[in-house]
Formats: structure tokens, sequence, C-alpha cells
């Protein structure tokens, strides 16, 4: 059986079967869990921008963003949260996640607005790169170095 034989259900299968081996249950589930609260609030926020409630225009207006520009926003974070959602480009969309939300808390910054709104964007990309690791020892390891203890 050669590699175009298999299915790319298969293949999802297989890979997510690598990744996961000696992952604890408990430990996969959390990994989902905070996916999907990630996923939901990123989901929302990008829905919000391109259906362009005027409270969300008011807010992009009085971080220094042009009306203009909102659709444009919500669309880029609409594709970064679904490369995020395939697993295959997962990291890809952790990657972009975390310059989209940089740059929100660096609006925030400034705009000086309360803490609250600098803090949350960082919460989030936190919750996206734990909700991957947390499912992936592969990654964890090339995150965090854990090659069998050779220390530099």
């Amino acid at each position: 059986m050669n590699a175009h034989t298999i299915s790319p259900e298969i293949g999802t299968n297989l890979m997510e079967a690598t990744t996961n081996t000696g992952i604890s249950k408990g430990r996969i589930w959390t990994g989902r869990i905070l996916q999907t609260l990630a996923v939901l609030f990123l989901l929302m926020d990008a829905g919000m921008k391109l259906l362009k409630p005027p409270f969300v225009v008011a807010a992009t207006v009085q971080l220094g963003y042009p009306e203009s520009t909102i659709v444009g926003i919500g669309a880029a974070l609409l594709v970064c949260t679904i490369l995020y959602l395939i697993p295959r480009t997962a990291v890809l969309g952790a990657i972009l996640l975390s310059s989209y939300l940089g740059g929100a808390a660096a609006s925030n910054v400034r705009a000086q607005t309360p803490l609250f709104n600098l803090s949350f964007p960082v919460l989030v990309a936190i919750v996206v790169w734990a909700s991957l690791v947390l499912r992936n020892k592969r990654l964890e390891s090339v995150l965090f170095q854990r090659d069998g203890g050779s220390d530099r």
C-alpha cells in the first residue's frame, strides 16, 4: 500500500494517533475544551466584524481603525481560525492567530484602553497554544525542548 492509497480521513487519524501517543484522555479532552472555547470566541469576534453592528464599528473606530477595514479584519480572523481548526494546519493557524491577537493587544495599548482589553487577547493566545500542546506531545517537545535531557 503506497501513500497515495490512504484516504485523507485515515491519514488524519494516523497523524493524530502518532502525535497523541502517551497522552492521557483527560489531557486530550482538556485541550479539546480549551480549543472549543477559543474557537467559539474567535468565530463570534470574526462574525461580529463581518456583520458590523454599530457597537463593533464604534469600538473599532475608537481603536483608531477606519470603518472600511472592519470586514477585512474579520475575514482575516475567520481564515486564521479555520486554519487553526484543521489538524494539518493547526500550528500555522495558531501562529497566525498569535499575530492577530498580538496586534489586538498592541492596538489596545496604543488606545490606552483598560487592562482587561489588553489582557484578553493575550489570554486567548495562551489558550490557543495550550490547547495544541495539551493534545500533541511532539509539539510540546519542540516548544519546550524535551529531547531526552540534552541541556545546552
